[in-house]
């Protein structure tokens, strides 16, 4: 898999997190602007892998063979060597955790850049200070990565993902939704925890309103959501629950053809925003500033608490006020804005 003549590969170790790896497609566009013709390839945890896939100048995706938390030390220093011999002269390394440096570090890769942080700057070779960690978009994060160290800012890319040709055909004909009239698409899943899911009743007093104006509604989302979809899927007749009957590349065709998405803060908000959805986020404990949805019709919904944003995966205070006082009305009336 060596580049052909002078041009060398580059090796991104991408995060697991699904959102995060849609996150990283602006990084990616950055390097395929500046370096024409380098090859990318990206090295992840199985779960985040396919959206790598879906990203125009990936070369190839590579998969880690650990799951999301795995410490895997020395799994991830045989990837590592399994590596060595593939000519990557730089790598760049989004998450911040010491084991996620290993693998370029093992591979022996010469230029190795990434943030400060869990000691680990001892396995870089240009290692930055990450000041606005708490402040800045995670897409502006990950693309100065890609630049000159102090490049003065500029506007990120928007990420975008693109299913391979025919897979919306292929999945329509997998999950047919029959009737007429536009589709509404509902992800009630955040995998990060409680604290960004809105209720699923909520979800589903949504879901009545829209069936009962001529809506086509699909519940989108991972086996961990099947219960979720239950409930929604009980609050009208011919709700298509598809939560657990869906792999993350049929999901994504799913969103692709739908006319509006309703999300949480989540990896398919980030999907369906680098799809070009039309898009209603629905933030809880997390910040609309430092990862919002990218599409270029969304409309974000949250409530101006003192307690938020906590980025706690569960409500410190127990209420989960940032989410119930969100009524499913003001969810549909942007829906049927943003449709128009």
């Amino acid at each position: 898999m060596r580049a052909i003549g002078s041009v060398s590969p580059l090796l991104l170790v991408g995060p697991a997190w699904v959102g995060d790896m849609v996150m990283a497609a602006s990084l990616i566009e950055v390097l395929r602007l500046r370096e024409p013709g380098r090859p990318v390839d990206v090295i992840a945890p199985a779960a985040a892998l396919p959206i790598a896939r879906m990203i125009r100048g990936v070369r190839r995706a590579i998969p880690l063979g650990l799951g999301h938390g795995e410490l895997g030390l020395l799994a991830r220093w045989r990837a590592g060597r399994a590596l060595k011999e593939e000519g990557y002269s730089k790598a760049i390394v989004l998450p911040r955790a010491f084991k996620a440096a290993i693998v370029p570090f093992a591979a022996g890769i010469p230029e190795r850049v990434g943030y400060q942080g869990e000691l680990r700057s001892p396995l870089l070779t240009d290692a930055r200070p990450d000041r606005d960690r708490k402040s800045a978009r995670t897409i502006d994060r990950f693309v100065a990565l890609g630049l000159p160290e102090n490049t003065p800012p500029a506007p990120s890319p928007r990420p975008r993902l693109f299913v391979p040709d025919g897979m919306v055909d292929l999945v329509a004909g997998k999950f047919p939704l029959p009737g007429e009239g536009p589709v509404l698409a509902l992800c009630p899943g955040a995998e990060y925890g409680p604290s960004k899911r809105w209720p699923a009743e909520k979800f589903a007093a949504l879901a009545a309103r829209a069936v009962a104006v001529g809506w086509r509604v699909r519940i989108v989302g991972s086996p961990k959501e099947a219960a979720a979809g239950a409930v929604i899927a009980a609050a009208a007749p011919g709700i298509d629950d598809l939560t657990g009957r869906t792999n993350l590349m049929e999901a994504a065709a799913v969103l692709a053809g739908a006319n509006v998405v309703v999300t949480n803060d989540s990896g398919l908000m980030h999907v369906a925003s680098a799809l070009d959805r039309r898009v209603v986020a629905v933030f809880g404990s997390s910040s609309e500033k430092m990862t919002p949805p990218t599409a270029p019709d969304a409309c974000v919904i949250s409530r101006p608490l003192a307690c938020r944003p906590c980025m706690k995966r569960e409500c410190p205070l127990g209420t989960l006020a940032c989410l119930e006082g969100i009524d499913a009305g003001e969810v549909f009336e942007a829906a049927e804005r943003i449709a128009r």
